[in-house]
């Protein structure tokens, strides 16, 4: 029990497990890893894609769009994590050392705890600017520099703890069937975890869509204004259910996976759907930058100037000049803040 075993090779760890290890390619290794870099590479050119518009667009150079840079770097991190682990798997798994296998997963794990966490700060983020109606380049830049900072100061936490104080190399009978070398308790508390982020993204959009539902109501009533009420409200419901639901259908299987594993179920399967449930995990990285980037209408003409350039190769200075997506609207319109544009244009 007290016994450790730092000496000791990744194939014993499984065998103590009871997680197969590869000894050749088998065909669903071969289909896993194929997924996996797909995945990958386009986790990593539609994440660069948004940090350059971030970078070019000089409208882009406002706190709240770091938040969504950062959002971008992390799901970035999270792309070349995968693609690290798909470069470390199958028959390659037995060859790693027990320090090359805790970077494969503490890479993994932080670049996903990252992704989540800035997920959360930007749902904190544009409820503060809802509730000052500010727009967002009225927040404090301090404020945001302050949470990027503590989203990777958590990340890299989780990602380096189990390798120095989670692991369970000295007490095998604690040693998870997923993770062979991580705690059971690791696995249940970065599950509960991830729940506790999607209960308090619900609560924050929630409150969010019931403040702006009120407001506008409000004013509807002294200006004729009940349809673009209407399409406000439609499309900040949209917004939301598009946001909550993406992180539900990406992240709620490998969770469930993850919290029965470290809550010991000996009857659950956990070991034949892993690998596809991670691959969905990952998936929302790509999501990400279709929910949060691409539904932004300036975003997008972004993204295709980008391109643009890319095919034509304009000159340089042309990446900096965008005509604004927005005119002075007219006073009926909701200028709660996103984007510095009216809420039914915005993504939330």
């Amino acid at each position: 029990m007290g016994q450790c075993h730092h000496n000791e090779t990744i194939v014993f760890f499984y065998n103590n497990s009871g997680k197969e290890l590869a000894t050749h390619w088998r065909p669903k290794d071969a289909v896993v890893v194929a997924l996996g870099l797909t995945v990958s590479l386009l986790v990593l050119l539609t994440n660069l894609l948004v940090i350059a518009a971030i970078a070019c667009n000089r409208r882009f150079h406002q706190p709240i769009y770091y938040l969504l840079g950062n959002l971008a770097a992390a799901d970035l991190f999270a792309g070349v994590a995968y693609l690290f682990l798909m470069f470390h798997t199958g028959p390659r798994t037995a060859r790693l050392s027990l320090d090359g296998w805790f970077l494969r997963q503490g890479l993994l794990d932080a670049s996903l705890t990252a992704s989540v966490a800035t997920l959360l700060a930007i749902a904190v983020e544009r409820h503060r600017s809802v509730m000052a109606v500010q727009l967002h380049s009225q927040l404090p830049r301090g404020r945001v520099a302050l949470l990027i900072a503590s989203v990777w100061a958590a990340a890299l936490g989780l990602g380096l703890l189990p390798a120095r104080l989670w692991h369970c190399l000295c007490a095998l009978d604690r040693c998870s069937r997923m993770a062979p070398l991580l705690s059971r308790a690791y696995l249940a508390a970065w599950a509960l975890s991830s729940l506790l982020v999607f209960l308090l993204m619900v609560a924050v959009y929630t409150r969010i869509f019931l403040y702006v539902r009120r407001r506008v109501q409000r004013m509807s009533e002294h200006v004729s204004c009940h349809p673009r009420y209407r399409e406000t409200t439609l499309s900040l419901v949209k917004t939301v259910v598009i946001i909550l639901g993406a992180f539900v259908v990406c992240w709620t299987p490998a969770q469930v996976v993850l919290l029965l594993d470290g809550l010991g179920c000996q009857s659950c399967n956990v070991l034949a759907v892993e690998k596809y449930f991670l691959l969905l995990a990952e998936a929302n990285s790509l999501v990400n930058a279709v929910v949060y980037s691409c539904r932004d209408a300036e975003m997008r003409r972004t993204f295709r100037h980008l391109l643009c350039c890319l095919c034509r190769r304009r000159a340089p200075q042309e990446a900096t000049h965008y005509v604004p997506s927005v005119r002075p609207s007219a006073s009926t319109r909701i200028m709660l803040p996103d984007n510095g544009c009216p809420l039914m244009d915005s993504t939330l």
